[in-house]
């Protein structure tokens, strides 16, 4: 099983599967879905597989077809996994355990086949798609960028249910499979063809020209090589080294997720019981467990970001975007360095300009460790990274400015520098280039006042570190122009990030939402409360660190001067913590100087620097207060969701689920709730507002209720509603 999107249609459910016999007796499954990017496996398609089945199991016994090739017609697609809406629409365990049988059934037809059968991967092959590959005989993969194979499935908080965690193992070895069934993570064909889940690697352009020829062999006798496990693998998988790797592998997914997901652990129980089994057997037990799964919270809320996330990718404006085939970046500091990176890694030219050699420098070497780090891990080979690294050409001038496409503004966050920097720089491109401000606070509507055009102008905010927070905020400034920002939106998906587009505000979206909360932090940090009690309540709740931590990783200058910025718009709401003003007088900066809130060795966090409490002065009390996680956890979370629907109010954006996919991407917010605002849903408006309006009583104009949550509640409506 896995993902996608569109709801059944049983006209389009049988147009998307289709059966020819050639002279030679090789019959072509193709999967094909009409008017759609991506074969999806509804239940009118697996309805209209099981019948062609029968076709393909007559004509086997009376030798018309000899060998069936299963494949996509759709480029660099084969298959994406099954419908999402039909797994959201199970409500009973009993209706999941069904529909996985059925799967398991209709797959299982395959796999008894008296034939060769051929799975011929020419793209994306996730859930479902390599469920089926799995009881193909054979795997013929198209050795190209886009093909990943994978068993996504943990993601949506289900486990695989058509097979996958009986078939991976036997076929790749348990520890080669456990991070494909417990993360979701996918491979390459390099990686797919190592790890054994794959038989060939070919280029794509000659993918069908094997395949045919491979089932003419098949067709004429021949039989395909004998799959055997690695020596390694067949150890790994004997009790009771199974033993020891499953709990090892139970220890790792509590420590990355605390218990919070329970799909994880069901595939090891799962794994557990079914390893050695036979198949059938082990099939039962994989379709029980996932009919448990599949009617969870969890699961829901996992399912409803999955759909957010798809939904992004499509929100980018109607006009039609700007071709780019060069971007440069003007400031060459941390931020500026990763972007390079980011843009050179997707095959853009890049010039990164500073006025500094020695910027310079730190920027180069920052893409470079960057670089180092994905041959480090195996992502890249070494003779790629170098090809990549070298796309991008450092300056101190704007030598080759004229030849570029787009260009990512990333000096200091002042509004004056940045303003004369790009009012610089339109200077140095030509007219229709697509100028962009990586500014976390600061007015995009007011950047664009000494520009030329400022049609071209718009806010493009990067998470730090770029690499890996997945958001990109896209700002609409006044004049910002729809062409502008669908240019940039199709950047931002280039380089494979999630584009939310935001209205020009102070804080846009996210800063301005996360800040309330850092600032609360700070708030109960001065009422006595300790910072492991504050941080241990939020990573309880499901948050990957607490505000404090937070606070560190940002870096305390750069969250001094946003917090600045939303005191002066919105005043009185955001007043700064007295804590937090203190800490201003101090030379901490965080995990980047050091030490902050937390002591720092080589990155990597060690302790609470318990001498902030004596340097915060008369901020803090003398002795530390007990203060109920749950108290902690509610202040911190009512000033978020207010100042959410506040951000709603403003329409900085236009709905609940653009809040909940900024907060998730952007600050981690832990996806298995849903969201900020799914989860105020869940909470209930009337008990959001009736803990806001006891907060404001006590500590005033930071907890008064948005007037969007008090419409609601007195409506009955949530934020979804």
């Amino acid at each position: 099983m896995s993902e996608s999107r569109n709801a059944p249609n049983v006209d389009v459910d049988n147009a998307a599967l289709t059966l020819e016999v050639d002279v030679d007796g090789i019959a072509r499954l193709t999967f094909d879905r009409p008017d759609s990017k991506a074969n999806i496996l509804t239940a009118g398609v697996m309805a209209r597989l099981d019948a062609l089945l029968s076709e393909i199991e007559e004509g086997a016994r009376g030798a018309r077809i000899r060998v069936l090739v299963i494949q996509s017609g759709k480029p660099g697609m084969f298959i994406a996994g099954a419908n999402v809406d039909e797994i959201l629409g199970i409500s009973d365990p009993a209706e999941g355990e069904a529909k996985a049988r059925e799967g398991q059934r209709i797959f299982t037809r395959i796999e008894k086949l008296q034939i060769p059968t051929i799975a011929a991967i020419n793209g994306v092959c996730l859930g479902g798609g390599t469920e089926m590959a799995l009881v193909c005989k054979y795997r013929i993969a198209a050795d190209a960028p886009e093909m990943k194979i994978g068993l996504p499935e943990v993601q949506l908080g289900i486990i695989p249910g058509f097979g996958g965690t009986v078939r991976l193992p036997r076929l790749i070895g348990l520890t080669a499979a456990l991070p494909m069934i417990l993360t979701g993570k996918t491979l390459n064909a390099k990686r797919a063809q190592r790890a054994g889940l794959i038989d060939e690697r070919v280029h794509p352009a000659i993918l069908a020209e094997r395949v045919t020829q491979v089932a003419r062999e098949r067709a004429a006798g021949g039989k395909a090589p004998e799959h055997k496990l690695s020596r390694l693998a067949r150890m790994t998988d004997a009790t009771p080294v199974k033993s020891v790797v499953l709990w090892q592998a139970r220890k790792q997914v509590m420590k990355q997720t605390r218990g919070k997901y329970p799909a994880p652990l069901a595939a090891l129980d799962t794994i557990d019981k079914t390893l050695g089994e036979p198949v059938d057997k082990a099939l039962a037990v994989e379709a029980r467990a996932l009919g448990r799964l599949v009617v969870t919270d969890v699961s829901k809320n996992l399912i409803h970001v999955f759909k957010l996330m798809e939904a992004a990718k499509k929100a980018s404006p109607a006009a039609a975007p700007l071709p780019f085939k060069s971007v440069a970046v003007v400031g060459a500091g941390v931020m500026g360095g990763g972007i390079a990176q980011l843009l050179a890694h997707r095959d853009l030219a890049v010039r990164m300009k500073d006025i500094r050699a020695d910027a310079l420098a730190h920027g180069l070497r920052t893409a470079r460790e960057l670089f180092d780090s994905m041959v480090k891990r195996s992502s890249l080979d070494k003779r790629t990274a170098g090809q990549k690294m070298d796309r991008i050409a450092p300056t101190l001038d704007y030598s080759g400015f004229g030849a570029v496409d787009l260009v990512i503004e990333a000096v200091v966050e002042r509004m004056d520098i940045k303003q004369a920097v790009l009012r610089e720089t339109a200077e140095h491109v030509r007219d229709d280039c697509v100028l962009t401000s990586n500014t976390s606070t600061l007015s995009i509507t007011e950047m664009q006042k000494p520009l030329a055009h400022p049609e071209h102008f718009c806010g493009m905010h990067f998470f730090n570190p770029v690499h890996r927070m997945p958001l990109v905020e896209i700002i609409r400034g006044s004049q910002s122009s729809d062409q502008t920002l669908a240019t940039v939106f199709a950047l931002a998906r280039r380089l494979d990030k999630t584009p939310l587009i935001v209205n020009d505000g102070p804080g846009f979206l996210v800063n301005r939402v996360l800040s309330p909360y850092l600032n609360e932090a700070g708030w109960l940090l001065g009422e006595g409360a300790s910072i492991e009690a504050v941080d241990r309540a939020l990573v309880d709740f499901g948050m990957p660190m607490g505000p404090f931590r937070l606070l560190d990783e940002v870096g305390l200058d750069v969250a001094r001067h946003a917090a600045g910025v939303l005191h002066d718009a919105f005043g009185e709401r955001m007043q700064p913590a007295p804590t937090l003003v203190a800490l201003q007088q101090t030379k901490r900066l965080g995990k980047k100087g050091g030490v902050g809130f937390y002591t720092y060795e080589d990155g990597r966090e060690k302790e609470v620097d318990a001498t902030v409490y004596t340097e915060l002065g008369a901020t803090v009390p003398t002795v530390r207060k007990e203060m109920s996680s749950d108290t902690i956890r509610d202040r911190l979370l009512l000033v978020m969701i207010n100042e959410a629907a506040l951000a709603l109010q403003d329409d900085i954006v236009s709905k609940a689920g653009d809040v909940d996919l900024g907060m998730i991407t952007g600050t981690g917010f832990p996806p298995f709730r849903g969201g900020l605002l799914r989860y105020a849903d869940t909470v209930g408006l009337p008990v959001i507002l009736q803990k806001l309006s006891h907060y404001e009583r006590d500590k005033g104009a930071r907890y008064q209720a948005a007037q969007l949550i008090r419409d609601r509640a007195a409506a009955g409506r949530g934020f979804y509603d």
